[in-house]
């Protein structure tokens, strides 16, 4: 299961682990105009641990899905 907010300067995805086996905290993915953070409980410290990415990052990221193993570089805006 997952929720969409649009707020005024983000938008929030926050997915929920949802099944029989051990479930995981919920995830909250804030998409802003310049880079997302994607955040999550960390339990054993009761803390929320927090990673920002830049777009940049965020679209090799995506792109990584569809690539077999190897490194990679892709050029962004450029012709």
């Amino acid at each position: 299961m997952f929720s969409i907010e649009h707020e005024f300067d983000a938008t929030v995805i926050t997915l929920v682990d949802e099944g029989p086996q051990h479930l995981q905290e919920d995830v909250t993915i804030t998409a802003f105009e310049d880079c997302v953070t994607v955040e999550q409980l960390d339990p054993r410290t009761d803390r929320v641990q927090k990673i920002t990415l830049s777009l940049a990052q965020l679209h090799e990221l995506g792109a990584a899905f569809d690539l077999p193993e190897g490194v990679y570089r892709i050029a962004f805006g450029r012709d």
